[in-house]
């Protein structure tokens, strides 16, 4: 299992000027291998493979005069560029083809040095080191202060550094475990039903209600933003106020992240299934709900609880978007017409009063379980591999059904 840890990295004027360089460096290459490719696209010659691309963006390109600058930095921060470019076709080409799912993935389009992330990743071959002062040594960048809030569990096989647009920079290593941290097992399931007046709600009845980070920060986000459109364009007041804009939108980001992950983390280990309704996110982003739907964060609170159901031992399920588990009754199945939003209690025929948002729950729970049953349960034994004396294929193993079955008759 590959996990991510990022840490808060503090570079001197001077290292920043060298991150800026390697950023610039980067996409640069990233552009130019982008732009020969669709040249050769247009004129109809053959896909240039990625070997062919990095002698001509990269070594051949150091020796003309308009991109010397390019021997400035670590030879493999550019090949990590190259590396972005090559994944970004294949992911393309995938999702064409049909081999991935999920969302169309777009062709690899330009980078900016406008854009609100810069990125350059270091791996082995730049032989980055965390050093004994606590340090992060980069090549031709130098050691980079890190506010370590924890340590790594192993050796990192990467660390990329990023540069957000309110000014501050990270560190995030990449570490290989094991198999995770398996939590002691637990009897207790649960079904998730998310929403926007509460944020979650249990199957046992619990209710998270909303934190809603962005309508608290709407004002000063208001204003903030006021305050920027009043600014000259290109003046330094106005990168100034376009930082401070950045800056809050980033602490939003940031707080809304770190209650995610402590209700995520809450609910893990409580828990040993966890179930949650696969909603279509971007559909609910088109309607008039969609700022309170983007504030609420669906999308990455549901991945956490994947992710971390992995990690430590859990089952984590989706149900389909399309089960009615609110217009469904959990005592009795029976499958009554639709509501309107505003409803927000009913009583069932068979005598039942639900909850809306707790009946969803449970039946989301009940869904789940009932899915893995037909599909994860492991009803027979599990096929293992055969003992080194018995993966060998036998004078007998080609007989005839026939034969079997009369000796399994006798």
């Amino acid at each position: 299992m590959q996990l991510r840890y990022n840490y808060r990295v503090y570079p001197t004027p001077g290292q920043r000027i060298g991150l800026a360089r390697a950023f610039g460096c980067a996409r640069v290459v990233f552009n130019d291998g982008l732009r020969l490719r669709q040249r050769a696209r247009e004129a109809g010659e053959k896909y240039i493979c990625d070997a062919e691309l990095s002698a001509r963006v990269i070594t051949e390109a150091k020796r003309t005069p308009e991109r010397a600058w390019l021997g400035e930095v670590s030879a493999v921060v550019l090949q990590q560029a190259l590396a972005d470019l090559n994944s970004a076709y294949r992911n393309f080409f995938n999702s064409a083809s049909g081999k991935r799912k999920g969302r169309r993935v777009a062709p690899p389009r330009f980078r900016s040095r406008k854009d609100n992330r810069q990125a350059v990743r270091f791996t082995r071959n730049a032989r980055f080191k965390v050093c004994d002062n606590g340090r992060l040594r980069l090549a031709k960048i130098g050691e980079v202060e890190v506010a370590w809030s924890r340590g790594l569990p192993c050796e990192p096989s990467s660390v990329t550094i990023i540069a957000d647009a309110a000014g501050r920079y990270f560190a995030s290593f990449v570490v290989t475990t094991g198999h995770g941290e398996a939590l002691p097992p637990v009897d207790s399931e649960v079904g998730i039903d998310l929403g926007l007046t509460h944020f979650a709600v249990l199957s046992d009845g619990r209710k998270v209600a909303a934190p809603k980070f962005l309508r608290r920060a709407a004002r000063k986000l208001r204003r903030l933003q006021q305050g920027l459109s009043r600014k000259k364009k290109g003046s330094a007041n106005r990168k100034k106020a376009l930082t401070q804009v950045a800056r809050a939108h980033a602490r939003v980001a940031d707080t809304r992240r770190d209650w995610q992950h402590k209700l995520s983390t809450q609910i893990i280990r409580e828990n040993q299934a966890v179930y949650v309704e696969d909603l279509c996110v971007v559909g609910l982003g088109r309607t008039r709900l969609a700022r309170s739907v983007h504030d609420a964060g669906w999308a990455s609170f549901t991945a956490m609880l994947e992710y971390k159901a992995g990690r430590y031992g859990r089952r984590f399920a989706r149900v389909d978007r399309f089960f009615p588990s609110t217009r469904l009754c959990s005592a009795c199945g029976l499958v009554n017409n639709k509501m309107a939003l505003n409803l927000r209690a009913w009583d069932c025929a068979c005598g039942a009063a639900h909850d809306r948002d707790v009946n969803a729950a449970k039946n989301i729970k009940a869904a789940g379980q009932a899915d893995f049953n037909d599909r994860g349960a492991q009803v027979r034994p599990v096929r293992v591999l055969a003992p080194r004396g018995e993966a060998v294929t036998h004078p007998d193993a080609t007989r005839s059904t026939r034969s079997v079955e009369g000796i399994s008759a006798l």
